[in-house]
This record gives C-alpha cells, sequence and structure tokens, in this order.
C-alpha cells in the first residue's frame, strides 16, 4: 500500500510540474502525440490483421503525420506572431491575446485522430458504440463551425 501512495504521489509532481513547465497547451500537445501514435499503432493492427499490411502504406501514413505537425507548427507561428503584432500594435483589446489557432488546431487533430483510432477499434474486431463515433464527429464538426470552416481539403487553401 505504501508504494502505490508513494507511486500516487510522484505521478502527481511530476504532472503538477509538467503543467507548471508547459501550461495547459503542453497537455493538449501531449494529447495529440499519444492519439497520433495510437492511430498509427492500431491502424497497422488492423491492416495486418486484415492481410493488406504495407510498407508504402505505413510511409504514407507517416508522412500524413508529418503534414500534421507542420500545421500544428504553422498555426504555433502565427499564434506567436499575432501575439507579438498585437502586443506592439497601438490597439486596446478587451482581452490579452495568448493562442488561439495553435489550441483549436491541436484539438481538431486529436479529434481526427480519434475518430480514426475507432475505425482502427472496429476493423480489430471491438463492438464501437455508435453514439461514440457520433459524438466524435460532432465535436470535429463544432470545432470547425466554430472557425467557419467546414471543408477540410488542403486544396481548398490554396483557392
Amino acid at each position: 500500500m505504501e508504494n502505490i501512495n508513494a507511486f500516487k504521489a510522484a505521478f502527481a509532481a511530476v504532472c503538477a510540474a509538467l503543467t507548471a513547465l508547459w501550461g495547459w497547451m503542453g497537455w493538449l500537445v501531449v494529447a495529440w502525440i499519444a492519439c497520433m501514435a495510437l492511430d498509427y499503432l492500431t491502424g497497422s493492427a488492423a491492416a495486418m490483421q486484415a492481410g493488406n499490411w504495407s510498407s508504402q502504406a505505413a510511409r504514407n501514413g507517416l508522412w500524413h503525420k508529418l503534414g500534421g505537425i507542420v500545421a500544428v507548427l504553422i498555426s504555433g507561428i502565427l499564434d506567436l506572431t499575432l501575439g507579438h503584432l498585437l502586443g506592439n500594435a497601438p490597439i486596446v483589446l478587451p482581452f490579452n491575446y495568448t493562442v488561439f489557432l495553435c489550441p483549436l488546431v491541436l484539438v481538431w487533430y486529436i479529434l481526427t485522430e480519434a475518430g480514426s483510432i475507432v475505425e482502427n477499434a472496429g476493423a480489430l474486431g471491438a463492438p464501437i458504440p455508435e453514439w461514440l463515433k457520433k459524438t466524435i464527429a460532432m465535436f470535429r464538426d463544432k470545432v470547425d463551425a466554430e472557425v467557419g470552416d467546414t471543408d477540410t481539403e488542403p486544396d481548398e487553401l490554396d483557392k
């Protein structure tokens, strides 16, 4: 029992230290990275179980993940740029701008990865409640609606 309490105390201390270091945004990044890894692992497992795993498809999945990393980095850079611009502009906002774009992009990617993980779990044979699929899709659609974009095709950014 003492070992369990010591582990709980150590875990709480580590979480508190990381929260002090990263803040709430850091935990979004941790959740996103965990979801990316779990999606890749469950997708690979589902493909292996179906007998259609290929190194090309796995590589394409990694390139897809890299694209997401770039999108999150760009949203973070834009947040920093906007923060500095608004901090030095001769206007006064009724709020203190810190971040906006990066958390939205992170949440969108977390929800996207969660949907894919649920699909992969279903392909592996796990029964998936329909309400879970609908809830993930609803949250993702809500994030899209909040920023006024319901089309997530990358080609649309160029138009």
